[in-house]
């Protein structure tokens, strides 16, 4: 995964001209190096080792950062044009340094490649990146930035995991009010949002067991689920709340008989809903198919809690008023 730093001097010809900053970007790029999941870095300082390396007929042990004796004797390396090139082109090398500075020279860029290390290990090794950029560049002198695919990959990762917990909050919260004016009685309240709970749970350790990575597909699965469970916990307790009067509030037969009268209908609804969802898990996409077997067995598991936890439940809470 690529990792780019843009190292921005806030002046022009500060990358090239203060030896100073070429010291610390080549500092920065040996940090860089000796994280092991992270790769040889390329910058402008290594190509003034090459060009003082060459400068000295190849030899290995000149394989350093020029001192600021050796930059005049390497000033045509660090011309954007060559002096032999009459057409004022760029010769091989000079395309190479420049690459890696603005036309300015007043930016400079260190390029690496790094493990795909995951999204519990790339915040540890950005941050570890940023304590040395601080130590190293002032921020009131330098304007530091880490760019790149492994950057992007985590700000995307991170912003899935916000709005999933924003979804579910907000999700939650919606849901509770709806059921706390249905129902006015927050014993009902908590008892009905439990069984929609463990459902998601089960799911969120099932994906993290078998490895299905969060990305927006799979996420909708907490949504979509969460939306049809608690469908079903409605349905039986709108005709709970209608039985019980006819049942002279005899808890315990009016779960019995809800079981009856609306058990049936919801396993009915549940295996049509949990049927069209299997359909996805045929697809060639994996995201496509990780949303259909995931939001089914999300079903499969709000089905059964709410048709054995949840009378259960109904029948606790009433056991500890009466008490």
């Amino acid at each position: 995964m690529p990792l780019e730093i843009v190292v921005d001097t806030k002046k022009k010809q500060g990358a090239t001209r203060n030896l100073g900053n070429l010291e610390r970007i080549d500092s920065l790029s040996q940090y860089l190096a000796s994280i092991p999941d992270i790769g040889k870095p390329l910058s402008i300082t290594e190509g003034l080792k090459f060009a003082k390396q060459a400068f000295f007929d190849g030899d290995s042990l000149n394989y350093t950062m020029p001192s600021e004796f050796d930059l005049p004797s390497l000033a045509p390396y660090l011309s954007m044009k060559s002096g032999g090139d009459s057409a004022g082109g760029k010769n091989s090398f000079s395309k190479l340094i420049s690459s890696f500075m603005d036309s300015t020279r007043q930016q400079a860029r260190i390029s690496v490649n790094m493990a795909d290390v995951g999204s519990k290990r790339l915040p540890e090794i950005l941050d570890s990146i940023d304590k040395r950029v601080g130590q190293l560049f002032a921020k009131d002198k330098y304007d530091v930035q880490l760019t790149g695919t492994s950057v992007t990959f985590l700000e995307g990762s991170r912003f899935i995991i916000n709005g999933l917990k924003d979804s579910i909050f907000w999700a939650f919260l919606l849901i509770a009010a709806c059921m706390l004016y249905l129902f006015r009685s927050v014993k009902i309240l908590v008892t009905s949002l439990i069984p929609n709970l463990i459902p998601l749970l089960i799911t969120a350790g099932v994906m993290g067991w078998v490895g299905v990575p969060l990305k927006p597909s799979t996420v909708l699965v907490f949504s979509v689920a969460l939306g049809i469970a608690i469908d079903i916990t409605i349905r039986f307790l709108v005709n709970y709340k209608q039985e019980l009067p006819r049942n002279s509030n005899n808890i315990m037969q009016t779960v019995i008989e809800t079981i009856h009268s609306t058990g049936i209908s919801i396993i009915y609804t549940s295996f049509v809903l949990i049927a069209g969802f299997v359909i996805f898990c045929f697809s060639r996409f994996g995201g496509t198919m990780a949303l259909g077997w995931l939001t089914s067995l999300t079903l499969v598991t709000a089905t059964f809690t709410n048709l054995v936890l949840l009378p259960a439940l109904l029948i606790s809470v009433n056991k500890v008023n009466s008490k």
